[in-house]
């Protein structure tokens, strides 16, 4: 009965380019958020007060939440609790605003469930963000679940000044936001993976520490890490004392898919989740426990969202799968996973 309309509404949306709809959504929905959300809650809703936990440092309204890229300026954010998310993360920004890639850069696999995507974290820049987060938090308007920003590198800034870049999008946002996250994992800036490796994700983690204060800090891991590389990073975050990892961002591979388009970019999607489960699963295995692991990628049923709870997660995020199976999908799963064995 929620999603009652939506097969009709995606045809309209599946009728236009991905990156138009995605655009035009954004655009209606951020001139009233509170008024679509008011809407939205009519169906749909907070997750059940049994599902809220606490993790990486603030409280969830429940595990399922929305992961960054959807609404990468924060233009939206009152309307996504209505959907039933737990929480929210809004980016990736970067310190300077920036264009992106080339048009067309988003294309949808229909037949797949997926999405790819070559972007390049376009944005209006951190400095546009913070000024956006201070007018909720001071307009009373902030929502009543967690807000997290991903923060990026720049596509001008050399790789040799990338801890300064995340530095400065960390001082303007951190003491706004409820969590950051570092984005090293993104296929789609140049050289950024190259900053995955541990110096200079030493380097960039400590200039956002030292930034962040008292808000929590996670990094993401990209799926196309081998499992040593992934406990390496796990080691390095447990020792700079970082609040968890969010595993994983979109993959280059393009297993899984029924028909390669050959485009460039990021895979996301169903096709994603055998990739991304066994990569989570290598992170869960790495941190032992030591830091709390947020699992994404691929995720569509709320019997994969047990699964991940009951494997360790602390929390799961989801985005391409919103588009294929319709806005009531975050709180479907949560009021699904009552009725499942979720050991977490």
């Amino acid at each position: 009965m929620l999603n009652v309309g939506w097969p009709l509404t995606r045809r309209v949306i599946f009728s236009m380019d991905a990156e138009v709809a995605h655009e035009r959504t954004l655009g209606l929905l951020s001139t009233a958020p509170r008024l679509f959300g008011a809407l939205a809650n009519l169906t749909m809703g907070p997750p059940p007060a049994s599902l809220a936990r606490e993790a990486f440092g603030v409280k969830l309204a429940g595990p399922v939440g929305l992961a960054a890229g959807l609404d990468k300026n924060g233009v939206a954010i009152p309307f996504w609790p209505s959907l039933g998310f737990g929480f929210v993360e809004v980016g990736t920004v970067t310190a300077h605003a920036q264009v992106g890639n080339p048009k067309p850069r988003m294309f949808r696999l229909p037949e797949d469930h997926a999405i790819l995507n070559r972007m390049g974290f376009n944005n209006g820049g951190s400095e546009d963000l913070a000024h956006r987060l201070r007018q909720l938090r001071e307009s009373g308007h902030w929502p009543a679940c967690p807000v997290g920003v991903n923060i990026g590198k720049s596509k001008i800034t050399p790789l040799d000044e990338a801890a300064d870049d995340y530095r400065t999008s960390a001082r303007r946002v951190a003491e706004l936001a409820d969590y950051l996250t570092v984005n090293v994992s993104s296929p789609n800036t140049p050289g950024l993976r190259e900053l995955q490796d541990r110096e200079p994700l030493k380097a960039i983690l400590n200039a956002v520490l030292e930034e962040a204060g008292d808000t929590p800090v996670l990094v993401k891991l990209a799926p196309d890490l081998t499992h040593e590389a992934i406990a390496e990073v796990v080691d390095l975050a447990v020792e700079l004392g970082l609040a968890g990892l969010i595993a994983t961002n979109t993959t280059l591979s393009r297993e899984g898919l029924t028909h390669d388009p050959e485009q460039a970019g990021g895979l996301s999607g169903r096709p994603l989740w055998p990739l991304a489960r066994n990569r989570i699963q290598a992170a869960l295995d790495a941190s032992a426990g030591r830091l709390p692991v947020v699992g994404v990628g691929g995720i569509h049923t709320a019997d994969q969202v047990a699964d991940l709870l009951s494997a360790g997660c602390v929390a799961v995020q989801l985005y391409s799968s919103l588009i294929f199976e319709g806005p009531a999908l975050p709180y479907r799963i949560h009021k699904e996973l009552g009725a499942l064995p979720v050991r977490n």
